[in-house]
């Protein structure tokens, strides 16, 4: 169900789980003890609970449904046929260990996970096999849409006006809740109109992008690589992500270059510190990891003005702001993963916001490359920073170099 904003999925949503829940019977399906499950699943359980509020108050208020009510709390409601309506946050691991007859997904446009690059595919292939041994079992995915990647637009463009067992339902606000103000959607469609057709007019975004494939940034990854050590006779080079210690995390990579002419870019190393944290403490940290890469110079942006170079300072590191923005870094970033020019560290995370970049087309036509709405990246900001890079004139490592230098060899497979 792709519908704009104001437009009743939840609701739609809720009536659907209640329904399925008093009026089918599930029995035949189940073992002695075993409990039918209808999960609700959202970005968060703050979210989820909109759908579970919804709910309970149709089996609660409906005299002929209350009596079906065993117990109910916060994010379960138990009913007295053996059927449990449960919330849940957005993830693979915890749709396991049950067996599903309904699955409610709320909003999987915008799903985001900092330990996987596609969280809703994962959930759904995570789900189906919940849901194998009930006949009739029902999934149901309700969101406004977003960009043209993912779940949801996959099945747009499968099932969207094609017979079949999916139906694929495509609506914009006002087709869907005529009481919603026309004005409020004619001001949203002066003031940016791709968003306003996405967030009422329920069509996809065209404006964004995915910055990089996904098998691209796998490809790259060596498995199993998670760390390097400091090497002898060669060059290292820094770039951290300061921050205050209240919401995004601070970051710092470490990277070297390899190869004739400098064009092989190895990752060493990733730091993240996630809040809530001491700054001064954490660019302690750093910079000693710094030093243990013989690097003196580090490279960061412009974050807290001159609070980073004094801090910095202190530990004997120089601090040099990026001569480049984030979005020049990532763009610079991107021929260098499709070459196949870099070797990734086998981190989850970074994984995770590469693949979660956008690229977004703005009015006047520039490009900028960041994270997704309620996303973050920390780490892709500091990899991109540290290996984007040229080495500077001067730091060649040359044979001859090498041969007088006793340093241990690690073969790049």
């Amino acid at each position: 169900m792709i519908c704009g904003r104001r437009a009743g999925k939840s609701f739609i949503l809720a009536l659907i789980a209640c329904y399925l829940a008093i009026f089918r019977d599930w029995r035949p399906y189940l073992s002695p003890g075993e409990v039918g499950t209808i999960k609700v699943i959202a970005v968060d359980r703050r979210q989820a609970r909109t759908i579970w509020r919804y709910a309970y108050a149709l089996l609660s208020q409906v005299p002929v449904l209350t009596r079906y009510i065993r117990w109910s709390d916060n994010e379960t409601i138990e009913l007295t046929n053996g059927i449990v309506i449960a919330i849940q946050t957005a993830s693979f691991r915890t749709v396991r260990g049950y067996t599903v007859v309904t699955a409610l997904l709320d909003e999987v446009a915008f799903w985001r996970s900092e330990d996987s690059a596609n969280p809703d595919t994962e959930i759904l292939d995570a789900l189906r096999p919940a849901m194998a041994t009930v006949l009739g079992a029902m999934l149901l995915c309700a969101s406004s849409p977003y960009a043209r990647r993912g779940a949801l637009w996959r099945a747009y463009r499968r099932y969207w006006a094609e017979p079949g067992r999916v139906l694929a339902w495509k609506a914009g606000t006002r087709a869907m809740n005529p009481t919603v103000s026309e004005e409020v959607i004619a001001e949203a469609y002066e003031a940016d109109p791709a968003s306003a057709a996405a967030e009422y007019g329920a069509e996809f975004r065209t404006d964004i992008e995915s910055f990089v494939a996904r098998e691209v940034v796998e490809a790259l990854v060596v498995p199993g690589r998670y760390e390097l050590p400091p090497l002898a006779a060669t060059p290292y080079h820094g770039f951290v992500d300061p921050w205050g210690g209240s919401s995004d995390s601070m970051t710092l990579a470490i990277g070297h270059f390899e190869g004739v002419g400098h064009d092989h870019c190895v990752l060493d190393l990733v730091r993240e510190v996630r809040p809530p944290f001491s700054p001064e403490s954490v660019v302690a940290q750093f910079a000693k990891t710094l030093r243990d890469y013989r690097i003196f110079t580090v490279t960061g942006d412009r974050y807290g003005g001159e609070w980073p170079r004094e801090r910095f300072r202190e530990h004997g590191i120089r601090y040099e702001v990026a001569e480049k923005p984030k979005s020049d870094l990532y763009r610079e970033f991107l021929p260098i993963l499709n070459s196949s020019r870099v070797e990734l560290l086998d981190h989850p995370r970074l994984i995770a916001q590469l693949c979660a970049l956008e690229r977004r087309t703005a009015r006047g036509g520039r490009d900028s490359i960041d994270h997704a709405p309620g996303g973050h990246d920390d780490i892709a900001n500091v990899v991109a920073g540290v290996l984007a890079r040229r080495s500077p004139p001067g730091v060649v490592i040359t044979d001859e170099m090498v041969r007088n230098v006793s340093i241990p060899v690690r073969r790049r497979w």
